[in-house]
């Protein structure tokens, strides 16, 4: 799998009018530099509180306890950061909720190099998130370029142009973004390419 080097990822931040050391610090963040795990998968990770509301709009209420039961280390209220299994064990979390709910499960992952939920595959330029996972799957070029779509229809391009990260970190990250320092990482991964990628 070829791996996409800084280089690229800055030229291509400037094709787009992205600030190329701010794009950079997401992906540090994201997925310490890689796409994808050693078998040539893309890397996830399986966010079961996002598996469990996307199942509470599908299932009843009686029937979302059963499942929480049933499976409490991939279908869960709230985010939970012991349940991660990291590297090809959340392959085996994705593959257990694929025989739950296919479509579900797939949009309960965050993909690739910068780590898009696949409930945004939308918001992505793609028309599902069978078609957004396969793309994902492809290279690390595509997932840039899945990633730079999302950025513009998010208004978020803006936002990490003008490096207020607390406001980008509120909707990429989500809400609980300072529990985990997220803007903090952002800030000093940005520090460190600001010089080299301008």
């Amino acid at each position: 799998m070829e791996t996409l080097t800084d280089e690229r990822i800055a030229e291509i931040a400037r094709d787009f009018l992205i600030d190329p050391a701010a794009l950079l610090a997401v992906k540090a963040v994201e997925s310490a530099g890689s796409g994808f795990l050693p078998n040539g998968r893309p890397k996830i990770l399986f966010e079961g509180h996002i598996f469990y509301k996307l199942l509470s709009s599908v299932v009843s209420s009686n029937r979302l306890k059963q499942l929480c039961r049933d499976f409490p280390n991939i279908i869960y209220s709230t985010w939970n950061r012991s349940k991660y299994k990291g590297g090809l064990g959340e392959y085996s979390r994705l593959n257990q909720a694929l025989k739950l709910n296919k479509d579900l499960a797939y949009q309960s992952a965050s993909y690739g190099l910068f780590q898009i939920m696949g409930m945004n595959y939308a918001l992505c330029g793609c028309s599902s998130v069978e078609e957004f996972v396969s793309k994902m799957s492809t290279s690390e070029e595509e997932q840039l370029k899945l990633t730079i779509k999302f950025l513009f229809k998010n208004n978020l391009v803006e936002t990490l142009n003008s490096k207020n990260f607390a406001s980008f970190a509120r909707i990429y990250n989500g809400p609980g973004y300072a529990s985990n320092k997220y803007d903090v990482k952002l800030m000093n991964a940005y520090n460190k390419y600001k010089e080299i990628y301008k």
